[in-house]
Protein backbone atom coordinates (compact mmCIF):
# COMPACT_ATOMS: atom_id res chain seq x y z
CA UNK A 1 0.00 0.00 0.00
CA UNK A 2 1.30 3.52 -0.90
CA UNK A 3 1.95 6.37 1.59
CA UNK A 4 -0.49 8.20 -0.24
CA UNK A 5 -3.10 5.86 0.90
CA UNK A 6 -2.45 5.15 4.31
CA UNK A 7 -2.67 8.89 5.06
CA UNK A 8 -5.93 9.57 3.76
CA UNK A 9 -7.55 8.32 7.53
CA UNK A 10 -5.34 9.99 9.82
CA UNK A 11 -5.78 13.48 7.75
CA UNK A 12 -9.89 12.82 8.80
CA UNK A 13 -8.82 11.79 12.29
CA UNK A 14 -6.69 14.73 12.82
CA UNK A 15 -10.08 16.68 11.01
CA UNK A 16 -12.30 15.12 13.58
CA UNK A 17 -9.92 16.67 16.12
CA UNK A 18 -9.54 19.86 14.97
CA UNK A 19 -13.46 20.36 14.67
CA UNK A 20 -13.68 18.81 18.21
CA UNK A 21 -11.50 21.12 19.59
CA UNK A 22 -12.80 24.15 18.17
CA UNK A 23 -16.03 22.89 19.66
CA UNK A 24 -15.09 22.86 22.73
CA UNK A 25 -13.32 25.58 22.72
CA UNK A 26 -16.59 27.90 21.78
CA UNK A 27 -18.40 26.13 24.56
CA UNK A 28 -15.34 27.02 26.94
CA UNK A 29 -15.54 30.60 25.99
CA UNK A 30 -19.51 30.54 25.95
CA UNK A 31 -19.80 28.81 29.72
CA UNK A 32 -16.99 31.10 30.88
CA UNK A 33 -18.51 34.07 29.20
CA UNK A 34 -21.95 32.65 30.84
CA UNK A 35 -20.38 32.88 34.39
CA UNK A 36 -19.08 36.06 34.00
CA UNK A 37 -21.98 37.52 33.00
CA UNK A 38 -24.11 35.49 35.72
CA UNK A 39 -21.56 36.03 38.43
CA UNK A 40 -24.21 37.32 41.57
CA UNK A 41 -27.23 36.46 39.75
CA UNK A 42 -29.75 33.92 40.09
CA UNK A 43 -29.02 30.60 37.76
CA UNK A 44 -30.64 30.69 34.29
CA UNK A 45 -33.81 28.59 33.45
CA UNK A 46 -34.40 29.07 37.32
CA UNK A 47 -38.26 28.50 37.94
CA UNK A 48 -39.67 29.09 41.84
CA UNK A 49 -42.99 28.31 42.41
CA UNK A 50 -44.65 29.12 39.44
CA UNK A 51 -42.59 31.79 38.33
CA UNK A 52 -39.55 33.03 36.63
CA UNK A 53 -36.54 33.21 38.56
CA UNK A 54 -33.56 32.70 36.40
CA UNK A 55 -30.98 34.87 35.71
CA UNK A 56 -32.00 37.63 38.13
CA UNK A 57 -30.04 40.23 39.39
CA UNK A 58 -30.62 40.65 43.98
CA UNK A 59 -32.56 43.99 42.88
CA UNK A 60 -34.77 41.92 40.27
CA UNK A 61 -34.89 38.79 42.64
CA UNK A 62 -36.03 41.39 45.36
CA UNK A 63 -39.82 41.65 44.14
CA UNK A 64 -40.17 37.98 43.08
CA UNK A 65 -39.51 37.39 46.96
CA UNK A 66 -41.39 39.56 48.30
CA UNK A 67 -44.61 38.45 46.27
CA UNK A 68 -43.81 34.86 47.30
CA UNK A 69 -44.20 35.97 50.78
CA UNK A 70 -47.19 38.15 50.40
CA UNK A 71 -48.47 34.36 49.90
CA UNK A 72 -47.72 33.32 53.39
CA UNK A 73 -50.49 35.61 54.56
CA UNK A 74 -53.19 33.81 52.87
CA UNK A 75 -54.97 31.18 53.59
CA UNK A 76 -54.17 27.79 51.44
CA UNK A 77 -56.71 25.97 49.24
CA UNK A 78 -56.25 22.43 49.29
CA UNK A 79 -58.31 19.65 47.75
CA UNK A 80 -59.01 16.03 48.19
CA UNK A 81 -60.94 13.86 46.04
CA UNK A 82 -63.66 13.84 49.03
CA UNK A 83 -64.02 17.96 49.15
CA UNK A 84 -61.35 21.17 49.81
CA UNK A 85 -60.94 23.76 52.60
CA UNK A 86 -59.35 26.93 52.67
CA UNK A 87 -56.69 26.67 55.71
CA UNK A 88 -54.20 29.54 57.09
CA UNK A 89 -50.40 28.39 56.60
CA UNK A 90 -49.35 28.59 60.32
CA UNK A 91 -52.24 26.26 61.20
CA UNK A 92 -50.62 23.87 58.50
CA UNK A 93 -47.16 24.14 59.78
CA UNK A 94 -46.14 25.78 57.07
CA UNK A 95 -43.52 28.32 57.01
CA UNK A 96 -41.30 30.02 54.42
CA UNK A 97 -37.32 31.25 54.35
CA UNK A 98 -37.18 33.63 51.83
CA UNK A 99 -33.26 34.07 52.27
CA UNK A 100 -32.44 30.63 51.92
CA UNK A 101 -34.75 30.81 48.99
CA UNK A 102 -32.42 33.06 47.74
CA UNK A 103 -29.32 31.59 48.13
CA UNK A 104 -30.81 28.52 46.91
CA UNK A 105 -31.27 30.33 43.31
CA UNK A 106 -28.12 32.04 43.40
CA UNK A 107 -26.35 28.18 43.39
CA UNK A 108 -25.21 27.73 40.15
CA UNK A 109 -25.37 24.59 38.65
CA UNK A 110 -21.43 22.51 38.60
CA UNK A 111 -22.46 20.86 35.51
CA UNK A 112 -21.27 22.52 32.47
CA UNK A 113 -24.18 20.39 30.79
CA UNK A 114 -26.54 21.52 32.73
CA UNK A 115 -25.43 25.49 32.34
CA UNK A 116 -25.32 24.50 28.76
CA UNK A 117 -28.83 23.98 28.29
CA UNK A 118 -30.19 26.45 30.43
CA UNK A 119 -28.06 29.17 27.78
CA UNK A 120 -30.24 27.93 25.02
CA UNK A 121 -33.63 28.17 27.47
CA UNK A 122 -33.87 24.96 28.74
CA UNK A 123 -35.49 25.61 32.96
CA UNK A 124 -35.66 23.79 35.90
CA UNK A 125 -37.52 23.94 38.96
CA UNK A 126 -35.48 25.32 42.23
CA UNK A 127 -38.19 24.54 45.08
CA UNK A 128 -38.75 27.17 47.83
CA UNK A 129 -37.24 26.27 50.93
CA UNK A 130 -40.27 26.00 53.32
CA UNK A 131 -41.05 24.22 56.21
CA UNK A 132 -43.79 21.74 57.35
CA UNK A 133 -44.61 21.24 61.52
CA UNK A 134 -45.68 17.53 60.61
CA UNK A 135 -47.82 17.37 63.79
CA UNK A 136 -49.64 21.21 63.39
CA UNK A 137 -50.19 19.42 59.41
CA UNK A 138 -51.81 16.09 61.45
CA UNK A 139 -53.86 18.17 63.16
CA UNK A 140 -55.15 20.91 60.43
CA UNK A 141 -56.23 17.70 58.42
CA UNK A 142 -57.83 15.89 61.42
CA UNK A 143 -60.05 18.99 62.02
CA UNK A 144 -61.02 19.03 58.62
CA UNK A 145 -61.21 15.34 58.37
CA UNK A 146 -65.06 15.52 57.65
CA UNK A 147 -64.70 17.72 54.69
CA UNK A 148 -61.29 16.09 52.97
CA UNK A 149 -61.46 12.33 54.21
CA UNK A 150 -63.77 9.61 53.36
CA UNK A 151 -64.28 8.10 56.70
CA UNK A 152 -64.17 4.04 56.94
CA UNK A 153 -67.24 2.62 58.41
CA UNK A 154 -66.37 0.54 61.53
CA UNK A 155 -68.54 -2.62 62.00
CA UNK A 156 -70.63 -2.70 64.85
CA UNK A 157 -73.83 -3.49 66.30
CA UNK A 158 -76.62 -1.62 67.63
CA UNK A 159 -80.39 -3.01 68.17
CA UNK A 160 -83.70 -2.00 67.07
CA UNK A 161 -85.59 -3.01 70.13
CA UNK A 162 -84.09 -5.88 71.38
CA UNK A 163 -83.26 -7.14 68.15
CA UNK A 164 -79.36 -6.91 66.83
CA UNK A 165 -78.74 -5.13 63.85
CA UNK A 166 -75.74 -5.78 61.89
CA UNK A 167 -73.62 -2.28 61.02
CA UNK A 168 -71.34 -3.78 58.19
CA UNK A 169 -67.76 -2.37 57.18
CA UNK A 170 -66.86 -0.01 54.98
CA UNK A 171 -63.57 1.23 53.62
CA UNK A 172 -62.31 4.82 53.44
CA UNK A 173 -59.74 7.36 52.05
CA UNK A 174 -57.68 9.48 53.83
CA UNK A 175 -54.68 12.62 53.21
CA UNK A 176 -51.23 11.04 53.43
CA UNK A 177 -49.95 13.13 55.91
CA UNK A 178 -45.87 12.70 54.62
CA UNK A 179 -47.06 12.99 50.93
CA UNK A 180 -49.14 16.07 51.55
CA UNK A 181 -45.81 17.49 53.72
CA UNK A 182 -43.73 17.89 50.16
CA UNK A 183 -46.66 18.63 48.30
CA UNK A 184 -47.53 21.48 50.24
CA UNK A 185 -43.76 22.17 50.52
CA UNK A 186 -43.43 22.70 46.73
CA UNK A 187 -46.98 24.00 45.79
CA UNK A 188 -47.85 26.19 48.26
CA UNK A 189 -46.13 29.08 47.55
CA UNK A 190 -47.86 28.99 44.26
CA UNK A 191 -50.95 30.25 45.18
CA UNK A 192 -53.50 27.72 43.24
CA UNK A 193 -55.17 25.06 44.55
CA UNK A 194 -53.11 21.81 46.30
CA UNK A 195 -54.14 18.74 45.36
CA UNK A 196 -52.89 16.57 48.63
CA UNK A 197 -52.06 12.95 48.14
CA UNK A 198 -54.99 9.83 49.47
CA UNK A 199 -54.07 6.25 50.80
CA UNK A 200 -56.66 3.78 51.24
CA UNK A 201 -57.62 2.67 54.61
CA UNK A 202 -59.27 -0.49 56.31
CA UNK A 203 -61.93 -0.66 59.46
CA UNK A 204 -60.28 -2.97 62.03
CA UNK A 205 -63.50 -4.94 61.73
CA UNK A 206 -64.58 -7.74 59.50
CA UNK A 207 -67.94 -7.94 58.53
CA UNK A 208 -67.52 -11.84 59.64
CA UNK A 209 -67.06 -10.62 63.17
CA UNK A 210 -69.85 -8.04 62.76
CA UNK A 211 -72.23 -11.40 61.76
CA UNK A 212 -70.30 -13.48 64.37
CA UNK A 213 -71.62 -10.80 67.30
CA UNK A 214 -74.89 -10.47 66.27
CA UNK A 215 -75.36 -14.30 66.65
CA UNK A 216 -73.51 -14.47 69.61
CA UNK A 217 -72.73 -11.88 71.89
CA UNK A 218 -75.63 -9.02 70.93
CA UNK A 219 -78.18 -11.87 71.37
CA UNK A 220 -77.28 -12.75 75.21
CA UNK A 221 -76.96 -9.60 75.84
CA UNK A 222 -80.95 -8.82 75.94
CA UNK A 223 -81.94 -12.36 76.76
CA UNK A 224 -82.90 -12.11 80.21
CA UNK A 225 -83.07 -8.58 82.44
CA UNK A 226 -80.15 -7.52 85.03
CA UNK A 227 -80.68 -6.04 88.33
CA UNK A 228 -78.01 -3.72 89.34
CA UNK A 229 -77.54 -3.29 93.34
CA UNK A 230 -76.40 -0.61 95.05
CA UNK A 231 -76.12 0.58 98.79
CA UNK A 232 -78.74 0.70 101.57
CA UNK A 233 -80.86 -1.62 99.34
CA UNK A 234 -81.43 0.62 96.55
CA UNK A 235 -81.50 -1.71 93.10
CA UNK A 236 -82.67 -1.06 89.99
CA UNK A 237 -83.90 -3.70 87.20
CA UNK A 238 -82.90 -3.10 83.41
CA UNK A 239 -84.98 -5.22 80.91
CA UNK A 240 -84.06 -6.59 77.19
CA UNK A 241 -86.08 -3.42 76.24
CA UNK A 242 -84.00 -0.83 78.07
CA UNK A 243 -80.35 -2.99 77.72
CA UNK A 244 -81.66 -2.19 73.80
CA UNK A 245 -81.64 1.36 74.22
CA UNK A 246 -78.41 1.87 75.96
CA UNK A 247 -76.12 -1.04 74.50
CA UNK A 248 -74.39 -1.05 71.25
CA UNK A 249 -71.08 -3.00 70.30
CA UNK A 250 -67.97 -1.20 69.05
CA UNK A 251 -64.66 -1.40 68.36
CA UNK A 252 -61.38 -2.74 70.79
CA UNK A 253 -59.05 -1.73 68.56
CA UNK A 254 -57.86 -5.84 68.41
CA UNK A 255 -60.25 -6.61 65.63
CA UNK A 256 -63.03 -7.46 67.66
CA UNK A 257 -66.16 -5.83 69.30
CA UNK A 258 -67.00 -5.45 72.54
CA UNK A 259 -70.32 -4.06 74.44
CA UNK A 260 -70.23 -0.50 75.13
CA UNK A 261 -73.28 1.36 77.29
CA UNK A 262 -73.87 5.15 76.41
CA UNK A 263 -72.79 6.78 78.98
CA UNK A 264 -75.82 9.82 79.22
CA UNK A 265 -78.47 7.23 78.29
CA UNK A 266 -77.16 4.57 80.34
CA UNK A 267 -77.30 7.23 83.80
CA UNK A 268 -80.79 7.92 82.72
CA UNK A 269 -82.18 4.14 83.02
CA UNK A 270 -79.93 3.77 86.14
CA UNK A 271 -81.14 7.22 87.98
CA UNK A 272 -82.62 5.23 90.69
CA UNK A 273 -78.88 4.33 92.11
CA UNK A 274 -78.49 7.84 92.70
CA UNK A 275 -80.68 7.22 95.95
CA UNK A 276 -77.97 4.91 97.21
CA UNK A 277 -74.99 7.96 96.85
CA UNK A 278 -74.20 9.97 100.26
CA UNK A 279 -73.01 12.97 100.62
CA UNK A 280 -69.87 13.63 103.07
CA UNK A 281 -70.48 14.88 106.63
CA UNK A 282 -67.45 17.51 107.82
CA UNK A 283 -66.23 17.16 111.38
CA UNK A 284 -67.64 19.44 113.79
CA UNK A 285 -67.68 20.71 117.43
CA UNK A 286 -70.33 20.13 119.98
CA UNK A 287 -70.54 22.10 123.25
CA UNK A 288 -73.34 20.21 124.83
CA UNK A 289 -70.58 19.51 127.66
CA UNK A 290 -69.67 23.07 128.40
CA UNK A 291 -66.48 22.78 126.34
CA UNK A 292 -65.59 21.71 122.71
CA UNK A 293 -65.59 17.76 121.69
CA UNK A 294 -64.89 16.77 118.14
CA UNK A 295 -68.34 14.66 116.52
CA UNK A 296 -66.30 12.79 113.45
CA UNK A 297 -66.42 13.69 110.49
CA UNK A 298 -68.09 10.79 107.40
CA UNK A 299 -67.26 10.13 104.03
CA UNK A 300 -69.59 9.77 101.76
CA UNK A 301 -69.88 8.14 98.48
CA UNK A 302 -70.62 8.56 95.15
CA UNK A 303 -71.04 6.05 91.71
CA UNK A 304 -68.12 5.12 90.11
CA UNK A 305 -70.26 5.17 86.81
CA UNK A 306 -67.28 4.06 84.08
CA UNK A 307 -66.68 1.14 87.06
CA UNK A 308 -70.21 0.10 87.29
CA UNK A 309 -71.20 0.42 83.33
CA UNK A 310 -68.55 -1.66 82.88
CA UNK A 311 -69.67 -4.34 85.32
CA UNK A 312 -72.95 -4.39 83.42
CA UNK A 313 -71.34 -4.22 80.46
CA UNK A 314 -69.28 -7.26 81.40
CA UNK A 315 -72.14 -9.32 82.68
CA UNK A 316 -74.36 -8.87 79.64
CA UNK A 317 -72.45 -10.80 77.71
CA UNK A 318 -70.98 -13.33 80.04
CA UNK A 319 -73.45 -14.28 82.84
CA UNK A 320 -77.01 -16.62 82.68
CA UNK A 321 -80.28 -15.73 83.73
CA UNK A 322 -80.96 -14.38 86.38
CA UNK A 323 -78.42 -12.21 86.16
CA UNK A 324 -77.10 -8.93 88.68
CA UNK A 325 -74.08 -6.64 88.95
CA UNK A 326 -72.94 -4.34 91.75
CA UNK A 327 -72.42 -0.67 91.52
CA UNK A 328 -69.20 0.67 91.94
CA UNK A 329 -68.37 3.20 93.94
CA UNK A 330 -65.93 6.00 94.80
CA UNK A 331 -65.71 7.76 98.02
CA UNK A 332 -66.05 11.40 99.13
CA UNK A 333 -63.62 12.87 101.79
CA UNK A 334 -64.89 15.94 103.80
CA UNK A 335 -63.34 18.85 103.77
CA UNK A 336 -62.91 18.66 107.95
CA UNK A 337 -61.71 15.20 108.96
CA UNK A 338 -61.95 13.78 112.51
CA UNK A 339 -58.15 14.20 112.83
CA UNK A 340 -57.71 17.62 111.40
CA UNK A 341 -60.23 18.89 113.66
CA UNK A 342 -59.06 17.22 116.29
CA UNK A 343 -55.11 19.14 115.80
CA UNK A 344 -57.30 22.77 115.37
CA UNK A 345 -56.52 23.30 119.30
CA UNK A 346 -60.16 24.35 119.74
CA UNK A 347 -60.59 23.60 123.50
CA UNK A 348 -61.20 26.91 125.65
CA UNK A 349 -62.89 29.98 125.68
CA UNK A 350 -60.62 32.83 124.69
CA UNK A 351 -63.18 35.51 124.46
CA UNK A 352 -66.89 36.64 125.45
CA UNK A 353 -68.89 39.81 124.21
CA UNK A 354 -72.64 40.62 125.16
CA UNK A 355 -74.92 43.28 123.85
CA UNK A 356 -78.55 44.28 124.65
CA UNK A 357 -81.46 46.90 124.89
CA UNK A 358 -82.75 45.91 121.21
CA UNK A 359 -86.31 45.79 120.41
CA UNK A 360 -88.27 42.53 119.40
CA UNK A 361 -88.56 43.17 115.96
CA UNK A 362 -84.53 43.64 115.70
CA UNK A 363 -83.97 41.07 117.96
CA UNK A 364 -86.07 38.54 115.76
CA UNK A 365 -83.03 39.20 113.45
CA UNK A 366 -80.07 39.16 115.49
CA UNK A 367 -81.95 35.67 116.43
CA UNK A 368 -81.81 34.37 113.02
CA UNK A 369 -78.41 35.62 112.14
CA UNK A 370 -76.93 34.19 115.51
CA UNK A 371 -78.61 30.63 114.76
CA UNK A 372 -76.98 30.68 111.41
CA UNK A 373 -73.57 31.78 112.84
CA UNK A 374 -73.65 29.66 115.56
CA UNK A 375 -70.93 26.74 115.38
CA UNK A 376 -69.05 28.21 112.18
CA UNK A 377 -65.11 27.44 112.25
CA UNK A 378 -62.45 29.82 110.94
CA UNK A 379 -59.71 28.03 110.54
CA UNK A 380 -56.02 29.07 110.34
CA UNK A 381 -55.30 31.46 107.78
CA UNK A 382 -58.68 32.20 107.02
CA UNK A 383 -61.47 34.47 106.98
CA UNK A 384 -64.85 34.63 107.89
CA UNK A 385 -67.24 37.03 106.26
CA UNK A 386 -70.86 37.42 107.92
CA UNK A 387 -72.55 38.38 104.62
CA UNK A 388 -71.09 35.57 103.00
CA UNK A 389 -71.30 33.47 105.81
CA UNK A 390 -75.28 34.21 106.14
CA UNK A 391 -76.24 34.88 102.84
CA UNK A 392 -79.23 36.99 101.78
CA UNK A 393 -80.51 38.54 104.98
CA UNK A 394 -84.49 39.40 103.33
CA UNK A 395 -88.05 38.59 103.95
CA UNK A 396 -87.64 35.19 101.70
CA UNK A 397 -85.12 34.11 104.59
CA UNK A 398 -87.38 35.12 107.66
CA UNK A 399 -85.84 38.47 108.41
CA UNK A 400 -88.38 41.16 109.48
CA UNK A 401 -88.88 45.07 109.21
CA UNK A 402 -86.95 47.08 112.03
CA UNK A 403 -84.71 50.17 112.90
CA UNK A 404 -81.80 50.81 110.13
CA UNK A 405 -79.39 54.24 109.44
CA UNK A 406 -80.33 54.83 106.04
CA UNK A 407 -78.56 58.00 104.65
CA UNK A 408 -77.29 59.70 108.30
CA UNK A 409 -80.87 59.54 110.05
CA UNK A 410 -82.92 56.07 111.42
CA UNK A 411 -85.53 54.38 109.40
CA UNK A 412 -87.30 51.29 108.74
CA UNK A 413 -85.96 48.41 106.55
CA UNK A 414 -85.68 44.28 106.16
CA UNK A 415 -83.30 42.90 107.98
CA UNK A 416 -82.55 46.22 110.77
CA UNK A 417 -80.97 45.46 113.83
CA UNK A 418 -78.49 43.15 112.51
CA UNK A 419 -76.09 45.28 113.31
CA UNK A 420 -76.17 44.95 116.97
CA UNK A 421 -74.85 41.71 116.62
CA UNK A 422 -71.84 42.46 113.93
CA UNK A 423 -71.00 44.64 116.84
CA UNK A 424 -71.31 41.48 119.47
CA UNK A 425 -69.33 39.77 116.85
CA UNK A 426 -66.60 42.43 116.28
CA UNK A 427 -66.28 42.55 119.71
CA UNK A 428 -65.76 38.55 120.74
CA UNK A 429 -63.12 39.21 117.30
CA UNK A 430 -61.51 41.74 119.13
CA UNK A 431 -60.52 40.44 122.50
CA UNK A 432 -59.69 37.02 120.85
CA UNK A 433 -57.07 38.73 118.73
CA UNK A 434 -58.60 37.83 115.62
CA UNK A 435 -57.08 40.14 112.91
CA UNK A 436 -59.92 42.94 111.52
CA UNK A 437 -59.98 42.62 107.79
CA UNK A 438 -62.69 44.53 107.58
CA UNK A 439 -65.55 46.61 109.33
CA UNK A 440 -67.40 49.77 109.06
CA UNK A 441 -68.84 51.91 112.17
CA UNK A 442 -71.99 53.18 112.26
CA UNK A 443 -72.02 56.98 110.67
CA UNK A 444 -73.34 58.24 113.80
CA UNK A 445 -72.59 56.97 117.52
CA UNK A 446 -75.58 54.67 119.42
CA UNK A 447 -74.77 54.57 123.10
CA UNK A 448 -75.37 50.74 123.71
CA UNK A 449 -71.96 50.31 121.62
CA UNK A 450 -68.42 51.23 122.69
CA UNK A 451 -67.12 53.86 121.32
CA UNK A 452 -64.75 52.98 118.27
CA UNK A 453 -65.57 49.58 118.80
CA UNK A 454 -68.23 48.73 116.95
CA UNK A 455 -69.67 47.86 113.52
CA UNK A 456 -72.63 48.10 111.31
CA UNK A 457 -73.26 45.66 108.13
CA UNK A 458 -75.94 45.82 105.37
CA UNK A 459 -76.65 43.34 103.09
CA UNK A 460 -74.48 43.21 99.50
CA UNK A 461 -72.81 46.37 100.56
CA UNK A 462 -70.85 46.53 104.00
CA UNK A 463 -69.82 43.61 105.52
CA UNK A 464 -67.73 42.52 108.56
CA UNK A 465 -64.78 40.32 108.09
CA UNK A 466 -62.56 38.71 110.63
CA UNK A 467 -59.27 36.98 110.00
CA UNK A 468 -57.75 34.07 111.74
CA UNK A 469 -53.91 34.64 111.46
CA UNK A 470 -53.37 32.45 114.24
CA UNK A 471 -52.17 27.91 114.25
CA UNK A 472 -55.19 27.27 115.68
CA UNK A 473 -58.96 26.83 114.59
CA UNK A 474 -61.31 29.39 116.39
CA UNK A 475 -65.12 28.35 116.82
CA UNK A 476 -68.00 30.80 117.10
CA UNK A 477 -70.82 30.01 119.45
CA UNK A 478 -73.51 32.54 119.62
CA UNK A 479 -76.98 32.38 122.33
CA UNK A 480 -79.79 34.95 122.09
CA UNK A 481 -82.32 35.79 124.53
CA UNK A 482 -84.95 38.52 124.05
CA UNK A 483 -82.70 40.76 125.99
CA UNK A 484 -79.25 39.99 125.02
CA UNK A 485 -77.16 38.33 122.43
CA UNK A 486 -73.51 36.71 123.41
CA UNK A 487 -70.77 35.59 121.51
CA UNK A 488 -68.09 33.40 122.21
CA UNK A 489 -64.87 32.51 120.72
CA UNK A 490 -63.15 28.83 121.52
CA UNK A 491 -59.88 28.40 120.43
CA UNK A 492 -56.25 28.02 122.33
CA UNK A 493 -55.23 30.88 124.26
CA UNK A 494 -52.13 32.74 123.53
CA UNK A 495 -52.26 36.59 123.71
CA UNK A 496 -54.30 38.80 126.26
CA UNK A 497 -55.77 42.10 124.70
CA UNK A 498 -56.37 45.49 126.31
CA UNK A 499 -58.60 47.76 124.70
CA UNK A 500 -57.89 51.56 125.40
CA UNK A 501 -60.62 54.17 124.58
CA UNK A 502 -59.82 57.65 124.13
CA UNK A 503 -61.33 60.99 124.56
CA UNK A 504 -63.91 62.71 122.77
CA UNK A 505 -63.16 65.87 120.96
CA UNK A 506 -64.11 68.07 117.81
CA UNK A 507 -67.35 67.49 119.02
CA UNK A 508 -70.49 68.57 115.93
CA UNK A 509 -74.08 69.74 116.87
CA UNK A 510 -76.81 67.95 114.81
CA UNK A 511 -78.81 69.64 112.41
CA UNK A 512 -82.66 69.61 112.00
CA UNK A 513 -83.99 67.20 109.65
CA UNK A 514 -87.50 67.31 108.42
CA UNK A 515 -88.74 63.99 106.94
CA UNK A 516 -92.15 63.47 105.21
CA UNK A 517 -94.97 61.58 108.05
CA UNK A 518 -95.14 58.34 107.99
CA UNK A 519 -94.04 54.73 108.35
CA UNK A 520 -90.39 55.41 107.58
CA UNK A 521 -90.60 58.74 109.49
CA UNK A 522 -88.37 58.12 112.97
CA UNK A 523 -88.46 61.65 115.54
CA UNK A 524 -85.03 61.83 117.42
CA UNK A 525 -84.05 64.43 119.38
CA UNK A 526 -80.44 64.28 117.89
CA UNK A 527 -76.75 63.84 119.16
CA UNK A 528 -73.40 65.49 118.98
CA UNK A 529 -71.00 64.31 116.58
CA UNK A 530 -67.67 63.92 118.29
CA UNK A 531 -64.19 62.16 116.93
CA UNK A 532 -62.34 59.68 119.06
CA UNK A 533 -60.40 56.65 119.39
CA UNK A 534 -59.54 53.16 120.45
CA UNK A 535 -56.16 51.35 120.97
CA UNK A 536 -55.87 47.75 120.69
CA UNK A 537 -52.72 46.11 122.37
CA UNK A 538 -51.76 42.78 122.07
CA UNK A 539 -49.52 40.84 124.20
CA UNK A 540 -48.15 37.22 124.61
CA UNK A 541 -50.45 35.46 127.52
CA UNK A 542 -47.49 33.78 129.09
CA UNK A 543 -44.69 35.97 128.84
CA UNK A 544 -46.51 39.43 128.55
CA UNK A 545 -44.47 40.74 126.34
CA UNK A 546 -46.01 43.29 123.36
CA UNK A 547 -47.04 42.01 120.33
CA UNK A 548 -48.69 44.79 118.48
CA UNK A 549 -50.58 48.09 119.29
CA UNK A 550 -52.79 49.52 117.27
CA UNK A 551 -55.00 52.97 117.15
CA UNK A 552 -58.21 53.73 115.54
CA UNK A 553 -59.65 56.81 114.86
CA UNK A 554 -63.16 57.25 114.09
CA UNK A 555 -65.34 60.18 113.50
CA UNK A 556 -69.07 60.29 114.02
CA UNK A 557 -71.52 62.36 112.13
CA UNK A 558 -74.01 64.16 114.26
CA UNK A 559 -76.94 62.31 114.80
CA UNK A 560 -79.77 64.36 113.09
CA UNK A 561 -82.86 65.79 114.71
CA UNK A 562 -85.67 64.54 112.85
CA UNK A 563 -89.21 66.12 112.62
CA UNK A 564 -91.82 64.05 111.20
CA UNK A 565 -93.94 66.72 109.12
Amino acid sequence: MSDTVRSAPRRRITAVLRVGICVTSVITLLLAADLLVTDGHTARGAVTAGRDTGNLSAAQLSPQIAAMTDRTEAPVSVRTTSGSAQIGPDELGLTFDAEATADRLRDQPRNPFSRLLALFGRSHVVDPVVGVDATALSSAIDARRGDLERAAVEGGVHYDGTEPVADNPRGGLRVDRDAAASVLAREWLTGSTVDLPMEPFSPTVSAAVVAATVDGAAERAVSADVVVTGRDRVSVRLTPEQIGMVLTFVPDGRGGLVPHIDRTRGKKVLAGLVRSESKPVNARFSLASGSPKVVPSRDGAAIDWEKTFAAIEHVLVTATAPRSAEAVYRPLLPTLTTAKARGLGVRELVSEFTTGGFSSASGENIRLTAAAVDGALILPGRTFSLNGHTGPRGSAQGYVTSTVIDHGRATNAVGGGISQFATTLYNAAYFAGLTDVDHTEHSYYISRYPEAREATVYDGAIDLVIGNDTRHGVLIETSWSPSAVTVRMWSTKTVEVESITGARYAHTSPELKKVPRGSDCIASGGGRGFTTSNTRVITDAKTGAEISRHTRTVRYEPEPRIRCV
